[in-house]
């Protein structure tokens, strides 16, 4: 590992999400390590580097599941050899099987080592998981206060059935992947294509009244373009409804109609 002789503090963590916690740490910091196990579910892998302004440097948990504490700091000190202060939540845990703690760090390391007290949102202990549910349970806006942002998932461009412009109203249709998803229903959204983002609605699930094949479907509100990207980024922005079934296309229509009138008000 290559890193800049001149970082000094690093903030440890998983950091999956880069939420209101995480920036607690993040803000006292030279650069971060992360802690990668799964590539995040919330902000995966490299697009974390999108939500923050420092160095990012990812220790990948398979090459140091079997170090021990000491082992570990040691190799922190190695790759940071200006090292004077590591920064960690209250609750780290490192080494082999997590036998260290924030007593074994402040024994083991001779530096500064400074630890960020529990953080709360609404009451409620800021945690990635929590998010996590947040989002499968449909509760975005909870989960956007929680992360201080709009959550996001980026994804690629594929075709779909081809009756929504049609039959219905015209959509984009995207695939994505290490993604936690939203729970199944409609969602007031905006897209970005082509780096301009754009008012949007956007239904995920199973599309019962067709196909029942899972989809990620977006409309465009109230603008045309030019579809010449492969990948889009969609923001989750408030839950609208959940998803049900219905008997024919123009019932299907008629509730889309009505869907969109509801997003253009919070838009």
């Amino acid at each position: 590992m290559r890193v800049d002789n001149n970082i000094t503090s690093i903030a440890i963590g998983s950091f999956d999400g880069i939420h209101k916690a995480h920036q607690s740490l993040i803000s006292k910091a030279d650069a971060i390590v992360v802690i990668e196990r799964n590539c995040g579910s919330i902000t995966a892998g490299y697009r974390r580097g999108d939500f923050v302004d420092i160095p990012i440097y990812f220790y990948h948990f398979r090459t140091i599941s079997n170090l021990n504490p000491s082992q570990f700091i040691d190799k922190l000190i190695e790759d940071f050899p200006n090292l004077k202060d590591i920064i960690v939540g209250y609750d780290f845990e490192f080494g082999y099987k997590k036998s260290g703690n924030i007593s074994h760090l402040r024994d083991i390391f001779k530096g500064k080592v400074t630890v960020i007290g529990e953080i709360f949102y609404n009451n409620i202990s800021l945690h990635s998981r929590v998010i996590r549910k947040s989002i499968k349970d449909g509760k975005i806006e909870l989960a956007n206060g929680m992360l201080g942002r709009y959550y996001e998932c980026k994804g690629k461009i594929i075709k779909g059935q081809g009756i929504g412009s049609k039959e219905l109203v015209s959509t984009i249709n995207i695939e994505t992947d290490n993604y936690t998803l939203p729970k199944d229903g409609v969602y007031a959204t905006e897209i970005l294509i082509n780096n301009i983002w754009y008012k949007s609605i956007s239904f995920i699930g199973n599309r019962t009244s067709t196909d029942n094949n899972f989809a990620i479907e977006t409309h465009i509100i109230d603008t045309n373009i030019i579809l010449n990207s492969y990948y889009a980024t969609i923001k989750w922005l408030k839950f609208i409804r959940d998803n049900k079934k219905f008997d024919n296309l123009i019932e299907l229509k008629v509730q889309i109609e009505e869907d969109i009138r509801v997003v253009k008000t919070i838009h």
